[in-house]
């Protein structure tokens, strides 16, 4: 659909753009304010009057003409129809009847006008499908350190609340433009699409993206200032007037003569202040003069000179800090960036989630998730109802270990295990299971939950452009029918192997636009492409745009945009596999001070190591996950790595045959028992491990 604003005469006797006061029929206002409602257009042969906006975000039309005809692609016919159904619908806002614009979240029940959608701080996107959400169920930014200065708005330059909200927007870039959602929108309505681009660091795609995310409407036509007819003649007059205090030419102030000591020159630092050389005492060879007010600002006796500082200074701080944002991703690793996340959670306030059993927990996150009170913000405290000790730190480490599991197996989700896609479930729509998932995986990851690791590729691009070479492989589709017809497509080896190949998917082909005739072998390619590009990106826009507005949750979504290659690994996988090695690697030793105790801790920890290899090798009655367990309270590192570092301390007891290991998950510290051989260390691990995971797991 185009959003092209320039509205070109249908015809002379039907359409015209409105300057008149008749009434929108959809909004029933008057007013005329292109920004904001788009152009009012009245067909004058049908009398009907729309607001251009009105038309696009009303629910129940959609543009079914050809540019040319009507309003833009919207039928008379198809308006009248919207017109006569939103007339059995009252505005929640104004309480009056003609509301046309409903919250695209199935479950909502919002409907309004769209100029009071906008009073009420709904977001109107105009992209895609044009949704509209509510002022609950709308897409937000996040931030996460503190907004550097000055604190205004960079567009009408005056002080601007660093708080997010409706009216306060920033770039998704540099996080150092911020702008009042007026402003910005009136900037976009100036510049379009080909001049609307961050005014700090320049970006233009990632930042045009977000204001359209954000509801910002960018017009699909070039800059209005290119649009004025002669609009850089002045550019092309210098200036002609004499400046002086007493202007000794008879032929006036702005005679200027080709040479000599009346012609005018002009200030070669500002250019808007002239001078006849008579008048000012310069020489006939002389050309570099500098009028009173530079002069004053130069040599810092104006106000204007500290005007100047202050703006230098402040371009100086803006730049600086656009080059702190640009560093090269490999700067920042995953598990520094998900610990600077977490810095915003309190430690003072909790919200608590109560689990049944390992089988409730992705219902009892949903529910906690649910709650109009909740607050990403706050620390977990999980508690199992059956278990009687209700350790927080091992309880919070077992549910979003488990949690991550069930997201995994969510109908949410589909293809092989490692490498899933979003599956196109209109329930899980209409639920919004997608942006709820993406908010439990941010929460997840941000509250030190495990490496997801089963995203693939396409999954992981379509969300983060990352990589941006990459292209959709049949492997993304997993073992599906669908995978197997359009395997056969590329199997094919002759124009008879692929037209029967092509006619068993027919189903599948129309379904993604792409039954189109072919007469070249070498066409296949091109046509598996457009089918993958459809099945895995195009179908799943909205889910892609909800999943995307959950994983936004405590400002993951945007961190992993700036560091999408660190982080490719923590989605993507495989998550590495515990070996006696990394094990090792993971807990540092705190020996004794005594030199004898030391010698008796150094051959424990012998036997540690040698107990390790062991478990790696499956020589043991528990694994390296049951260590790991026992130790820290969770059996793959997360994601954000352990706070504070896992450590190994050692312990003697007057009977050996009562030693047994002992562990502080909250401090991810493990005691080992000092023992006079390996067989008895390797016995009473092996028996604290096991009694260990038959009673918590």
């Amino acid at each position: 659909m185009c959003l092209y604003t320039i509205f070109n005469t249908i015809s002379s006797n039907e359409l015209h753009i409105c300057v008149c006061p008749s009434v929108c029929s959809l909004c029933k206002r008057c007013d005329n304010i292109p920004d904001k409602y788009g152009e009012k257009i009245t067909l004058q042969q049908h009398k009907l009057t729309v607001h251009y906006f009105c038309l696009l975000m009303s629910s129940g039309i959609c543009q079914r003409g050809e540019e040319d005809e009507d309003v833009h692609g919207f039928l008379v016919d198809d308006i009248k129809k919207e017109i006569r159904r939103s007339s059995r619908l009252r505005c929640m806002y104004c309480k009056k009847i003609g509301a046309s614009v409903g919250c695209s979240i199935k479950r909502c029940r919002q409907m309004v006008h769209m100029p009071c959608g906008l009073e009420q701080e709904f977001i109107f996107q105009f992209t895609d499908l044009f949704p509209s959400f509510c002022k609950k169920h709308a897409p937000s930014q996040s931030w996460v350190s503190s907004p550097s200065l000055p604190l205004s708005c960079s567009v009408c330059l005056e002080p601007i609340e660093p708080v997010l909200s409706y009216n306060v927007l920033k770039c998704p870039v540099c996080h150092g433009s911020w702008f009042h959602r007026n402003c910005v929108q009136r900037y976009a309505h100036s510049a379009a699409m080909f001049f609307f681009k961050c005014t700090l660091c320049n970006n233009k795609d990632q930042f045009q993206q977000e204001m359209l995310r954000m509801g910002i409407y960018i017009p699909e036509r070039d800059a209005a200032w290119e649009l004025e007819e002669n609009a850089f003649g002045d550019l092309l007059q210098v200036y002609q007037h004499c400046d002086a205090v007493k202007c000794h030419s008879h032929r006036g102030r702005k005679y200027s003569s080709q040479s000599g000591y009346f012609e005018i020159v002009r200030c070669k630092l500002c250019g808007s202040r002239g001078t006849h050389r008579k008048c000012s005492n310069l020489k006939l060879y002389e050309s570099d003069w500098i009028c009173g007010d530079c002069k004053a600002a130069v040599e810092g006796k104006s106000e204007l000179s500290e005007l100047l500082f202050q703006i230098c200074l402040c371009r100086i701080i803006l730049k600086l800090h656009a080059w702190i944002v640009f560093l090269p991703q490999s700067q920042s690793t995953s598990p520094e960036v998900l610990m600077d996340l977490a810095c915003q959670i309190s430690q003072q306030q909790s919200t608590e989630v109560l689990v049944e059993d390992d089988e409730g927990v992705l219902e009892a996150a949903l529910q906690a998730l649910r709650q109009s009170d909740f607050n990403p913000f706050c620390t977990l405290s999980v508690k199992f109802s059956k278990d009687k000790l209700n350790n927080n730190i091992r309880n919070q480490r077992r549910f979003l270990r488990r949690l991550v599991s069930k997201l995994l197996m969510s109908e949410i989700f589909e293809g092989p295990d490692g490498t899933k896609n979003l599956a196109l479930n209109s329930k899980a729509l209409r639920d919004d299971l997608y942006f709820e998932v993406g908010s439990l995986l941010a929460l997840s990851l941000v509250h030190g939950g495990p490496p997801l690791g089963f995203f693939s590729p396409a999954l992981y691009r379509s969300l983060f452009n990352y990589p941006t070479n990459y292209r959709p492989t049949l492997q993304d589709l997993g073992d599906t029918a669908f995978a197997h017809k359009i395997r056969q497509i590329v199997e094919a080896n002759s124009m008879k192997e692929l037209r029967c190949a092509m006619q068993s998917a027919s189903q599948y082909l129309e379904a993604a636009g792409c039954w189109r005739k072919i007469s070249k072998l070498s066409e296949k390619d091109v046509l598996v492409e457009d089918v993958l590009n459809f099945y895995l990106i195009i179908r799943l826009q909205l889910p892609l745009q909800r999943f995307r507005e959950g994983l936004r949750t405590l400002g993951l979504f945007e961190q992993v945009q700036m560091c999408t290659e660190a982080f490719h690994s923590v989605f993507c996988g495989p998550v590495e596999k515990l070996t006696a090695e990394s094990v090792m690697e993971l807990f540092t030793v705190q020996f004794s001070e005594d030199k004898e105790q030391q010698e008796k801790e150094s051959t424990t920890l012998n036997f540690w190591k040698k107990y390790l290899h062991e478990c790696d090798e499956g020589r043991c009655a528990a694994s390296l996950e049951d260590l790991l367990t026992f130790a820290t309270a969770t059996d793959l590192v997360p994601s954000i790595g352990f706070h504070p570092t896992p450590s190994i301390s050692f312990f003697s007891s007057s009977d050996p045959s009562c030693a047994f290991p002992q562990s502080h998950c909250d401090a991810n510290h493990l005691i080992l028992p000092i023992l006079p051989s390996y067989e008895h260390f390797k016995k009473h691990l092996d028996y604290t491990l096991c009694q260990f995971s038959s009673l918590h797991y």
